[in-house]
């Protein structure tokens, strides 16, 4: 039987990565030029672990919109990208602290992604949805935020399990206030929500427990949510039960994209094993099922922060299942 796909949308953009840790930005001298944005990091990481993605976005008809269909490819994404004259293609440099964490700047106003129409996402493109894929950052503005929500309507029609990632970031919106309210109010579109621990107090007050902000968001309408915990590894929360998994350890060098190798790793598990929108809280009740997914997540977010970049640093299935069978 033919592979479903895990369709990504959102944005894409050109990560400019610095060689050296430590250095704000006004103090990098050299940058190293990498595809980035959270839903095409999504695709790639599942292209790159052997299963098959979809990246809908809007380039700028470029150097750098070349570049970034190019990458795509090499990655084993298919491209289902739209050019325009409009606007340039996105950029985001970024300063790296010695423990990997980051900080970006961004040149995107406005940038190709944010100006995708819902009437140019083509229906042959969410046809064969296993999973459909979006974050908040094509929410930010029109028309980008209705192409995204018709086009996650569109795929549950074909069947698709729903995956909303917020990646909040904050520079971007016009105040916390509003990133706040759009966000939380595209939880029902979803089936499956991941959020960080600190976009949970974003969203809901520093003193709200992991366990209520879950709580809220599953109110909302999602089947799942996942919390993310950095090193510590991820809760998953579902309406009947919770399950722990674990970090795995590795030396940090760059969290760029972290979060997306991990959602890149659990959509995988979710379209290769067939999992349906319906049975998704079946699916999480069943602990192996639960914890090895979860676990292979976690591996893939992790081996993500041992490179520089984003794409360029997601594993091959090769590289997670070494890894893991050492963590063993």
């Amino acid at each position: 039987m033919e592979k479903r796909a895990v369709v990504c949308l959102g944005e894409l953009l050109v990560d400019f990565v610095p060689e050296e840790n430590g250095l704000p930005l006004s103090e990098v001298q050299t940058f190293r030029k990498a595809a980035g944005g959270a839903p095409a990091n999504v695709a790639a990481a599942v292209a790159k672990l052997g299963g098959k993605s979809r990246f809908i976005g809007k380039v700028g008809r470029d150097p750098f919109g070349e570049y970034l269909r190019a990458a795509l490819a090499e990655a084993g994404v298919e491209p289902a990208l739209v050019e325009t004259d409009e606007a340039r293609t996105g950029l985001a440099f970024v300063s790296l602290k010695e423990n990997g964490e980051r900080d970006f700047l961004f040149y995107r106003e406005p940038a190709a992604d944010m100006l995708m129409r819902k009437e140019e996402v083509e229906e042959a493109w969410l046809q064969d949805a296993a999973v459909f894929h979006f974050g908040s950052v094509s929410l930010i503005s029109e028309p980008s935020r209705m192409a995204t929500l018709d086009a996650a309507r569109r795929a549950r029609v074909h069947g698709a399990i729903v995956s909303y990632d917020p990646n909040v970031r904050l520079p971007l919106w016009r105040n916390a206030d509003f990133a706040r309210r759009i966000i939380v109010d595209q939880f029902p579109f979803a089936d499956i929500v991941k959020v960080s621990e600190e976009e949970v107090a974003f969203l809901y007050g520093e003193g709200v427990s992991l366990e209520k902000g879950a709580r809220l968001i599953l109110g909302a309408g999602p089947r799942c949510v996942v919390v993310t915990l950095g090193s510590a590894g991820c809760r998953l929360f579902t309406s009947s039960g919770e399950v722990t998994s674990p970090g795995i350890s590795v030396q940090a060098v760059d969290t760029t994209g972290a979060g997306d190798g991990f959602v890149g790793g659990l959509l995988y598990r979710l379209a290769a094993d067939g999992v349906k929108a319906s049975r998704l809280e079946e699916a999480f009740a069943d602990s192996a099922f639960a914890s090895g997914a979860l676990r292979f997540a976690n591996g893939i977010g992790a081996l993500t922060t041992t490179r520089r970049g984003a794409i360029p640093a997601l594993p091959t299935r090769e590289e997670a299942e070494r890894e893991l069978a050492g963590e063993a």
